[in-house]
């Protein structure tokens, strides 16, 4: 896949405090989706450890905090449609860098 077709970037952490509260089977379910605009990436830490599993999503800069593999089709639907899923947005790094 060439890096013009990606439009937006999928972070999970893969951390040992992520790994430990399921962030293997979101990275999983992620990758399942095969979606060709979208890269995910396992991530080393991402600096909020003990909120996680946590997921970034780049280039807005929208982190996702406690997800679990059953959320995963809910934040496709941001991904398709650009709006974030307000009900698991990690509070402390909304609209943040």
């Amino acid at each position: 896949m060439e890096n013009s077709e990606i439009s937006k970037r999928v972070l999970v952490c893969q951390n040992r405090t992520c790994r430990k509260q399921g962030s293997a089977k979101v990275l999983a379910a992620f990758q399942s989706l095969a979606d060709a605009e979208v890269e995910v990436v396992a991530s080393g830490c991402l600096g909020h450890c003990g909120s996680g599993p946590m997921v970034l999503v780049l280039p807005e800069k929208v982190w996702y905090s406690r997800v679990c593999a059953g959320e995963v089709g809910a934040i496709e639907q941001h991904l398709q449609g650009g709006k974030p899923v307000e009900s698991l947005l990690y509070k402390k790094r909304r609209k943040q860098s």
